[in-house]
This record gives C-alpha cells, sequence and structure tokens, in this order.
C-alpha cells in the first residue's frame, strides 16, 4: 500500500503525469472529501462496491483520460480483463497481484491473463526428444498485461524481474528466471543492487549414479529408489570439501515450490543445480500423477540410470519431505563412497594373501590341490593373474554365487610362461604385491621363491 502510494506521488509530481488511483477500499487514496496527502497530485476514483471494480477501470479511462492507472489489487478474471484493455489503449499500469511467487500467478486461472496467458502445445517426435520432455508442452498465448514485475520479499527487500514476458517463458521451459535483488538497509540510505541468474558450476560429466531397476511406483504416495552411487575421484574430492551439489530434473513440479521447499529446510539453494536435459541429471523430482501419464520420462531416466523421486502431490510438505530424502541420498552416497572403495580394496587384498598363502604353504611344498574361498569374478580373476605368476595352474569350480578357484600343482609350459610373463610385467600392481618386504616371507621376484617356514 505504501509503495502503491509513494509510486503514484512520484509519478504524479516528479514526472509530471496524469495519475489515476482506483482504489477499491480507499486504503491509498485515503477515505472523506480529502485525498491522502501521500498520493501528491494524483487523482483518486473511489469504488463503490468491490465486485464492479473493472467497470469503474474502464469508467477511469474513458471519462478522465489518465496517462496512468494505479490500481489496488487485481483479483478476479473480470478485472484483470479490464486491465488487458487498459493497456492496449497505451495506458501506463501499476498495479499489485496476491501470490507467493510469479509462479504462482502463472497458475492462476483468473489471473493468467497478467502474463499472456498459458496454453498447452503438441511438439513433434523429434523436438520433444531433442528436449527430453513429453510432447504436450505450456507456452505463453500471447503478450503480457504487465512489462515488468517486482516480488515483494519482505520491507527491505525486492525481487524485480525487468521483463515478465523473458521471466514466464523460462519459467514455463523449466528454466530459472533472471532476476535482481533489491535490498535496502536499515538507515534507508543506501540501495544494494545484486544480479541473480543460477548459473552454478555443473558437475564433471563423468560423475553419474546408477541405480538397480525401480520398482513400480503406481500405489505409492511418496517414494525414492535406493540407489548405488558410482562416483568419481573428482567428486569424492569435492564431497571431502563438502561441496555437494545435486544436478536435479524437475518434472511435473514448479522449479519455485522446490526452492522454497529447500529454504524451509534451511538449505542452501546452490547445492541444487536445476537442468534440463535430463541425461546429465543426478536425480529425478516427478509429480506421480504426471509420471503415470508419460511413462517415457521413466523409461529414460532408468536408461540413464537416474534415481527417481515421485510425489503425490505438489504442496510444499510433500516437496519438503522429496527434497529431504533425495538430498540425504546423495550426501550418504558421496559419504559412503570412501568406506566402499576401502572395503572393495581390502577383499582384494585378503583374497589375494589367501592365494599367496595356499600357494607357498600348500601346494609348492606338499605338491597338493588347495580350494579357495568364493569370490567374485574380478576377484577370481586377480587370484588366477597372481598364481600364474607362481607358474602353476588353476581352475574355477562351482556354480553362480559359488564360484570359487582350485590351485594345482601343475607348472604350465614355457609357451604359457613366456605369454604369461608378458601380460603381468604390465600389471604393476601384482609386482608391488609381491615385492613387498614384509615378515611374512613374500619373495621379491618371480625367479626365486623362498618358502615360508611350516
Amino acid at each position: 500500500m505504501l509503495l502503491l502510494r509513494e509510486i503514484a506521488r512520484m509519478l504524479a509530481n516528479d514526472y509530471e503525469k496524469r495519475v489515476m488511483i482506483v482504489d477499491t477500499s480507499n486504503e491509498i487514496g485515503g477515505d472523506g472529501d480529502i485525498p491522502h496527502s501521500g498520493i501528491g497530485n494524483a487523482r483518486r476514483m473511489q469504488v463503490p462496491v468491490s465486485d464492479l471494480q473493472h467497470k469503474v477501470l474502464i469508467e477511469a479511462v474513458e471519462n478522465h483520460m489518465p496517462q496512468v492507472i494505479v490500481i489496488d489489487e487485481i483479483g478476479t478474471k473480470l478485472e484483470a480483463m479490464a486491465a488487458s484493455t487498459i493497456a492496449q489503449r497505451g495506458i501506463q499500469l501499476v498495479a499489485t497481484a496476491h501470490g507467493v511467487t510469479i509462479e504462482n500467478l502463472i497458475m492462476n486461472p483468473s489471473l493468467e491473463m497478467l502474463v499472456g496467458g498459458i496454453q498447452s502445445v503438441t511438439l513433434g517426435d523429434e523436438e520433444a526428444s531433442r528436449r527430453g520432455v513429453q510432447k504436450t508442452v505450456q507456452e505463453r498465448k500471447g503478450p503480457a498485461t504487465f512489462s515488468c514485475g517486482v516480488e515483494i520479499i519482505s520491507k527491505d527487500e525486492l525481487r524485480v524481474h525487468r521483463s515478465l514476458e523473458t521471466t514466464v517463458d523460462t519459467i514455463l521451459s523449466g528454466r530459472f528466471p533472471n532476476f535482481e535483488v533489491r535490498k535496502i538497509h536499515s538507515r534507508g540510505s543506501e540501495v544494494t543492487t545484486e544480479r541473480e541468474n543460477f548459473l552454478y558450476s555443473s558437475l564433471d560429466e563423468e560423475d553419474e549414479y546408477v541405480i538397480e531397476d525401480a520398482p513400480d511406483m503406481a500405489d505409492k504416495g511418496f517414494g525414492h529408489i535406493d540407489f548405488t552411487p558410482v562416483v568419481s575421484p573428482n567428486m569424492q574430492e569435492d564431497s571431502r570439501g563438502e561441496r555437494i551439489q545435486l544436478r536435479l530434473f524437475v518434472y511435473g513440479i514448479l522449479e519455485a515450490s522446490v526452492i522454497q521447499g529447500i529454504k524451509q529446510l534451511k538449505m542452501d539453494e546452490a547445492a541444487v543445480q536445476f537442468i534440463d536435459d535430463i541425461s546429465k541429471a543426478d536425480a529425478l523430482l516427478a509429480l506421480q500423477s504426471k509420471l503415470k501419464k508419460n511413462p517415457r520420462i521413466q523409461a529414460v531416466a532408468k536408461s540413464y540410470g537416474i534415481p527417481i523421486y515421485a510425489t503425490k502431490s505438489s504442496s510444499l510438505v510433500e516437496i519438503r519431505k522429496a527434497v529431504r530424502a533425495l538430498m540425504s541420498d546423495h550426501r550418504d552416497g558421496l559419504k559412503d563412497y570412501g568406506s566402499i572403495d576401502n572395503m572393495k580394496s581390502s577383499e582384494k587384498i585378503d583374497a589375494l594373501e589367501e592365494a599367496r598363502i595356499a600357494v607357498e604353504q600348500v601346494v609348492i611344498p606338499k605338491g597338493e590341490p588347495v580350494e579357495l574361498l568364493p569370490r567374485a569374478s574380478h576377484i577370481i580373476s586377480a587370484q588366477i593373474d597372481l598364481i600364474r605368476k607362481y607358474q602353476l595352474e588353476a581352475e574355477r569350480t562351482g556354480k553362480e554365487s559359488d564360484v570359487r578357484l582350485r590351485i594345482l600343482p601343475f607348472h604350465t609350459t614355457t609357451t604359457e610362461e613366456n605369454h604369461t610373463s608378458k601380460i603381468i610385467d604390465a600389471d604393476s600392481g601384482f609386482d608391488d604385491f609381491l615385492s613387498t618386504n614384509g615378515t611374512n616371507g613374500s619373495p621379491s621376484n618371480v625367479d626365486r621363491l623362498p618358502l615360508l617356514p611350516e
């Protein structure tokens, strides 16, 4: 109210324009015969019945020929149509509309005309595939009634959208709009202007997340799919420095609602980067009803190994749950990477040590075959390479998960020996393992193999 009153005074006194205030409840221009002193030279036009404000707007244009019209609040479809008609006549409009963000104005069927209106457009197969979206998308229908928009965040902070049409197009395309954040300090003497464009640095393209087959979520209100992170060393360094950034693809939910949920959870907005290319996403957050209607999105997400988080509704409560779950899983995945890697490395070392002891304590001195414990296929391959270093033979036994290795007390032929030596020499890992100088009596090279005391 104070802001509208000051704008009306500035346009009337400083810019010497004919300003007409259409005041529904006499909050701006004041009640009674004497207008409020804060409106300056602006004129006021009272509205006797609030439901007839749209008629008063047309009357103000036809009878008073103003250059600027200040409207207290546009709240109905008739008022929005009247404002659109006035804007087309070349009259400057200054008005307010209630809503938390610009997205709320776009979603309001009564007021969407103020931003140009919303219509559904059907894309071709090639264009839909290129965008990675469904074939039916929403676009702006026509020119917006207002050229720019301002979001009042608090009494000392504003978000200025210099081009309202560009902002609406950006939001409908699923991206972040650019805007200015203007703050006034407590003394009121200094004004700080900041530009926000949400161009955060993205993660390396090599970083990826792999999930197993996703269960059907048709009957679940909210759910997420467990996944095992496969993270590159660069991502691990970022996790140690607590730089955990999540690339999120949102489908069926407004990004502004997700941002609002992040703020309510007191999380850093920079931790989430919204992208419009699903192939580069770390997670997919979608509305369950939209997800059911477009199984192609699920198929694409599964093909790229992207975890899917579905919400039953677009309410902030459901969005907060989803954001909390996916951020927690993302952090846990990065946190557990080091322990998973260490566990796999330790298992491999144990398997190689088991094979070495079996060769040195049983196979070579006693000439008896030894059966090792069941291991994974890649670990068994490493054990075979180690056994060939001792110029011995080995065979696989067992089926499926019970596959294990049997070391035979037979020496390989000269041809196999030469061929094996060429392969092993290229792998320095086993040379390092065999050349260890510990107290367990491991040999320093292949030609001389000292036996361990029994």
